[in-house]
């Protein structure tokens, strides 16, 4: 597209291209902006890399944060880490609903797994889902590439198929209440 464009100009003008994901959780995106765990960066061109250096070195002084890929693995890191997450939620919800029908206490189970240092305490709260702006998109991207490649996930389907079952869940506990 670019190229195209330039070409349109009749000027000569070299340019490269760079991927830089964010990962910004929702409710702490300035935190997460300010002191970011990892900052994934893709390029074409490795020549391009004193420039993401010096750019991010304020963001890195405690240690180094700057991770270099190519473009393609720079854009899949984003959509797998969302689907991960996605999981975890998905996976505690589903749990929960196997809890609620022998009698055990999902908070209990949650803290015994979470104290698996492995897991962690992070996403495997119970839920009516995951929603937001980037769980539900990512997921879904993922699912897609698989697809538009000839293979299923059937992570992604299974992650996606419980978060819907969680809702209709949710509503049907509301209704039996009343």
């Amino acid at each position: 597209t670019i190229e195209n464009k330039i070409k349109r100009t009749n000027k000569n003008i070299s340019f490269d291209i760079a991927n830089n994901p964010e990962f910004l959780k929702e409710g702490k995106a300035v935190n997460d902006f300010m002191y970011p765990d990892r900052i994934i960066v893709g390029l074409e061109n490795k020549n391009n890399q004193s420039v993401f250096k010096k750019l991010y070195r304020p963001f890195s002084l405690n240690h180094q944060k700057l991770i270099f890929l190519d473009i393609p693995s720079s854009e899949l890191t984003k959509y797998a880490a969302n689907a991960m997450l996605a999981m975890k939620i998905s996976f505690i919800n589903e749990i929960s609903m196997l809890c609620e029908r022998v009698g055990a206490n999902i908070n209990d189970v949650r803290k015994g797994i979470g104290s698996d240092t492995r897991i962690g305490y992070d996403f495997i709260y119970p839920s009516i889902g995951f929603g937001g702006s980037c769980f539900p998109k990512d997921v879904n991207s993922l699912k897609k590439q698989f697809e538009n490649i000839g293979l299923k996930s059937l992570m992604s389907n299974a992650t996606l198929d419980i978060n819907e079952l969680q809702w209709q869940h949710f509503a049907s506990r509301i209704l039996n209440k009343f």
